[in-house]
């Protein structure tokens, strides 16, 4: 069935119609979501959010536009943007905050070599840095994420991930070695 068929279905509130949209796309989104995810979110967040994209369509029905593409793209953005916001929420509510040392012995210095004014200075720089330049440092220094697993989450290429990772530490090395810090 056409995108459009089903969608003018979906708007007429037709349950058959989204149930099919549901069969033909779960399988695609779960992997997108999980991409996101996989780090901090469990199984049950993963499902969230897949069957947060449908609700959305099935809501929305009116936001496809067939111009714009696809009925499977707005899915898969869809999902990516409600896995990004699930993504963001689990940081913010996570019970174990971000450990200054945790943070330091991620970006590689050794913590019995920085002296507890470093660690600080340390993050607060990174708190500093913008986003999404703190995300993609945090995601690949503290989570252990690879650059192209950053930039399928986040919806980047690989260079602006890279880009991105080498300004960062410059940035983080500038604001320490002003402060007598790490050159």
């Amino acid at each position: 069935m056409r995108d459009e068929v089903l969608i003018a279905a979906v708007a007429n509130r037709d349950e058959a119609a989204i149930g099919r949209i549901i069969d033909q796309y779960s399988r695609l989104l779960w992997p997108i979501v999980s991409a996101v995810l996989h780090t901090v979110g469990s199984q049950q967040d993963v499902e969230e959010c897949v069957a947060d994209a449908f609700i959305y369509l099935w809501e929305h029905p009116e936001r496809f536009d067939p111009r714009r593409g696809s009925l499977k793209t707005l899915l898969c953005i869809l999902a990516r943007s409600r896995a990004i916001d699930r993504y963001r929420e689990l940081m913010r509510k996570s019970t174990s905050p971000l450990e200054e040392a945790v943070l330091s012995s991620g970006i590689g210095l050794q913590e019995k070599l920085l002296q507890e004014e470093t660690r600080r200075e340390l993050l607060a720089a990174v708190r500093a840095l913008e986003e999404p330049n703190r995300e993609i440092l945090v995601r690949r220094y503290y989570h252990d994420q690879k650059p192209r697993e950053i930039a399928l989450a986040l919806g980047l290429t690989v260079k602006q991930v890279d880009n991105s990772l080498y300004r960062s530490k410059r940035q983080l090395r500038a604001a320490l070695g002003e402060k007598g810090g790490i050159r």
